[in-house]
Formats: structure tokens, sequence, C-alpha cells
């Protein structure tokens, strides 16, 4: 989920709280479980920092070890610490369960959308992105605002966060439903279809509207919009297969961009001074372009230039690789 989600949720889990008779009864407590419940719903994307080092590190590090088992355990211990140090004499289980719940739902949260992550390290470094809940759903954070301003007006917030999570929990439920079922709904409308090929259902901010991509091959694919229960393709990428974009593989930025994607597809230019060699994530798809890349400039030898990894539009691929000082 986004970074303003993620915050009501932590304040709609501080209300939840007020259900633990232990919190209800301590306001010292209360105060301590707000705070880490805010803090532990925001504690696993600080590896957001990473950025700082490099648009390729923070992509291939972003949602993984921060986001992994034993990282639950840490951000639960450190925040814990943290808080019973300023709140001295609190009930230190109290909150540990409490800041718990906020970090554990985070990163379950997180495995509802495209981007996924990689929650089950150390036992396997797969990235676990199960595509039924859009990074921003309107939904769930409205539902948290109407829920946190009841709270404000005087309501009693275990109740009210009880009723909401129980309304969010039917909600996760019938929204999983909704994904197999335009999945089977694609499959049937699907022409063309095949049973080797590969549909992946991607989640938009309207729930009437999913994205398809079908992979036909190890280097095709089609892309398609399913709204209102109507299938209709949009695209379709041909994957180039050419030694510039082969020895691309070994560039550090694109070697991040691959290990977080497997529906990389790499497109190939030739200019006078060598070679242009641009990969894209074909999941991510908006206004008629693919906005997340990898693009290495190489020359004639196959060595690297320059290079660009992250979300762009072209004019800052093209301001950042200095292409037109390459071009004739």
């Amino acid at each position: 989920m986004d970074t303003g989600t993620h915050l009501v949720v932590g304040l709609g889990l501080a209300g939840l709280a007020h259900l633990d008779p232990a919190v209800a009864n301590d306001p010292q407590l209360a105060a301590a479980v707000m705070i880490g419940t805010v803090a532990g719903s925001q504690a696993p994307d600080a590896d957001t920092l990473l950025r700082f080092r490099s648009n390729a590190v923070y992509i291939r590090n972003h949602r993984g070890k921060s986001h992994s088992l034993p990282a639950v355990a840490i951000w639960t211990a450190l925040i814990t610490i943290a808080l019973s140090l300023l709140f001295r004499g609190v009930p230190v289980g109290h909150l540990a369960f409490w800041v718990f719940v906020a970090v554990a739902f985070h990163v379950f949260s997180d495995l509802f959308n495209t981007y996924g992550t990689q929650a089950m390290l150390p036992i396997t470094e797969k990235w676990i992105s199960w595509n039924i809940i859009h990074i921003f759903d309107p939904f769930i954070f409205t539902s948290h605002v109407i829920a946190i301003l009841l709270w404000a007006a005087g309501a009693s917030p275990g109740p009210v966060f009880a009723a909401l999570y129980i309304l969010l929990a039917i909600y996760y439920i019938w929204r999983t439903a909704a994904r197999f079922a335009a999945l089977r709904k694609i499959q049937k409308q699907d022409p063309t279809f095949h049973p080797d090929h590969q549909y992946m259902v991607i989640p938009t901010i309207n729930p009437n509207v999913w994205n398809v991509v079908k992979r036909t091959g190890p280097s095709c694919y089609e892309l398609g919009e399913f709204r209102n229960g109507a299938l209709r393709w949009v695209d379709e990428v041909r994957c180039q297969q050419h030694p510039a974009a082969d020895a691309s593989r070994s560039h550090p930025d694109v070697a991040s961009f691959l290990y977080f994607t497997s529906y990389a597809c790499a497109e190939v230019r030739e200019h006078r001074w060598g070679y242009e060699v641009k990969w894209t994530d074909v999941r991510y798809r908006h206004r008629k372009q693919y906005p997340f890349v990898a693009v290495v400039l190489l020359d004639k030898q196959l060595q690297p230039i320059d290079s660009y990894v992250g979300w762009r539009s072209e004019e800052r691929v093209e301001k950042k690789l200095k292409i037109s000082a390459y071009r004739p």
C-alpha cells in the first residue's frame, strides 16, 4: 500500500487496540500504542532511504529484507524497546503485541498488490505478489478516514475499528474472489486462448477494471484490459534477442531490474556510437507507455556508456542519459 494508507492503518490499529482492556484503561499505554502502531505501520518502508545510494540499490532491495520474516521481529523489537524507554512502566507485552500487529499487517497487506514483497526471506527469495488490491485503494483509505473521524468525534474506538476490520476482511475476500472470477472470464473470452499461455490479472484503482498480461511465449506478451466484464487487447510486445541485450544483463542497473521482475522485455536501438538497450516491465502500462525501465547505452564494443533505472518519462530518460550527445 501507499504511505498515506499505511499511516491511516496505523491510526486504525491504535483504535482497534482499545479492545484490549489494558490499553483502554491506561492513557499512557494507549499513547505508547498509538505511536507504536503508526511507527510500525511505516517501519518496513524505511528502505526507501536506499534511494540516496542509487535507484538500482533501491529497486533491488525495496520490500525485500525490510519486509522479511526476521525484519518483522526486528522492527517490533526496536520500536517496542524505544517506546518502553520513553514510556516507563507501561506493560511491555501489550505494547509489543500491538506494534507487532502493525508491522505484520504492513507486510501482509503489501502482498496483495502487484509490486509484492520478499516476505518469506530467508526461506525463499521469491517475490510474492497476489495482484488483488491496487497499491492505493480508495475504499480502504476512505473507510479508515471515516472511522478515524468518528473516533475524533467521540465514538468508542474499539467497536468502531472492530467493525471496520471485519468489513475490510470481507472486502479482501470479495476482491480475491473477483480476481479469480475475472481470470476465468478472460480465459473464456480470449479468442486465442491456449492452455500453455500464462495470464496475469492486475488490479487498478477502479474495482471494475483489471489490466491483463498474457505471456504467449518466452519473448512475447499481449496486454489487455478487462473492463466491466469485457476483454479488450490493446498492445503486443515482442522482446528482442540481440548481443547488446545480452551484454546489458551484467550491468548493475539491469541486474537489479531483472532481479525484481520476471516480466522484463528488451528493445535494442542501434546508433552511430553504439546501442541503446531499454528493458521494460510489461506489467506496468500507462497511457500507452511502459514507464518502469532500465536503459543502458553501450558502445560498439558493448561497453557501458551511461544508464538509467526507475520510473520515467521519455524526457527524463533523454536528459539523464544525454542520448542526444551521441546521436549524429
